[in-house]
């Protein structure tokens, strides 16, 4: 007699993952459709399936030249590898010595910088534009790699630091305490005993350090003035203008930028449920 309903009841649960999955995906569908289907315009139909198969957009978009003849966006997109995988190095140094000094150390001003850290993932990037361009302008690095390096990993180290801390304290301290009676230093500890069991954690703090620097525009709009110094989201805002709309190479640049993200998560799903779980409830 219950079987019935717990058997309507796993219906209708998948049938409403369905509708939901559906429509989240058909956007994504929609852009896919207008990458891989010929036209600068998109169709009228509203069918996430192309009528036709072509990669000129893709061919076009990779052989497009700049100004100096150089390829326009290979260069944007090497030039957002180079600051997502810069950003994510120093962001991930910088977050685990942090992190790991506010979960095992007491010392004067360590709950103020924790609250601080929480306090200013509460603003939004658009209200520290004028600060950090007048920072900038200063230090001579607008219009930089390293500028926009710098901007990057200092809004995302709050976060960073916030979720390696909590993973650090569902680390036992017995095992630090036995590596150091086996004559291991402050660093040897740190190095090869927490850091190898931190792993999870260090995935996602890896990931969203790389994510923000890749996906960002704003900033990176802002901060970037020559065009040879463009990020790929950047770029691509170009294609569609006020008088002319390349819906096709835009939405080829999105799928292409939209890859490394994607092939990164798959990389490292086997660490982010441990990751995030343990360093958001701890």
């Amino acid at each position: 007699m219950t079987r019935a309903p717990s058997l309507f009841r796993r219906a209708l649960t998948y049938a409403a993952l369905l509708i939901v999955s559906m429509v989240v995906l058909y956007p994504v569908l929609l852009v896919l459709k207008k990458a891989f289907e010929p036209g600068r315009q998109f169709a009228l139909s509203a069918s996430p399936v192309p009528t036709e198969l072509t990669l000129d957009h893709f061919r076009d978009l990779a052989l497009a030249q700049g100004s100096h003849g150089e390829l326009l966006f290979l260069r944007h997109a090497f030039n957002s590898a180079l600051v997502a995988l810069a950003t994510t190095v120093v962001g991930v140094i910088l977050s685990c010595t942090a992190a790991y000094a506010l979960s095992r150390f007491r010392f004067p001003g360590r709950r103020a910088g924790l609250t601080t850290f929480l306090v200013v993932q509460m603003f939004p990037a658009s209200m520290l534009l004028l600060p950090l361009y007048v920072l900038l302008d200063q230090l001579h690095l607008l219009n930089s790699i390293a500028g926009l390096v710098m901007v990057y990993a200092t809004t995302a180290i709050p976060f960073c630091v916030w979720t390696l801390k909590g993973y650090f304290d569902s680390l036992p301290r017995e095992l630090e305490e036995a590596a150091r009676m086996d004559g291991a230093s402050a660093w040897g500890v740190f190095f090869k005993v927490v850091l190898p069991l931190a792993r999870p954690g260090l995935a996602v703090t890896a990931l969203f350090s790389f994510m923000t620097a890749w996906n960002e525009f704003i900033l990176a709009s802002v901060f970037l003035e020559a065009e040879a110094m463009y990020t790929a989201p950047v770029g691509l805002r170009f294609f569609v203008g006020g008088f002319t709309s390349q819906w096709g190479f835009f939405a080829a640049g999105s799928v292409i930028v939209s890859l490394p993200v994607v092939i990164l998560f798959l990389y490292l799903q086997k660490y982010l449920v441990s990751g995030l779980t343990a360093g958001s409830v701890k």
